[in-house]
């Protein structure tokens, strides 16, 4: 098992503090991080929760998984890398080989 949680189904009033002193108690935590939205800078509801080992964090995840941390049921398990890169684009490409100064005015298309 990975040392790594996803920590989901967060309030967005949860803090730093408050997730170090809930998943301290089963080990030691070498990392928090609360993700934020880029525009906004507000809380997403999620967060990632590093233990040092693997057994503590596995022990985190049967203990707080479920449990109630500012009013929300946390939803805790392994954290899993990101798929594919495909980001919030979907497998759309913005640039091509074509697109170019002046590739527009080549073809014939004036109006551009």
């Amino acid at each position: 098992m990975n040392s790594k949680l996803y920590v989901g189904n967060m309030s967005f009033n949860t803090t730093e503090d408050a997730l170090r002193t809930a998943f301290g108690q089963f080990g030691t935590i070498t990392d928090v991080y609360i993700a934020n939205d880029r525009e906004t800078g507000r809380p997403r509801g999620f967060a990632f929760v590093t233990f040092s080992t693997a057994e503590e964090s596995k022990l985190a995840v049967e203990k707080m998984n479920g449990a109630d941390l500012d009013g929300r049921a946390l939803t805790v398990n392994e954290a899993r890398p990101k798929e594919g890169g495909m980001g919030g684009g979907a497998g759309r490409s913005f640039s091509s080989p074509n697109r170019r100064p002046g590739a527009f005015q080549e073809r014939g298309n004036a109006r551009y």
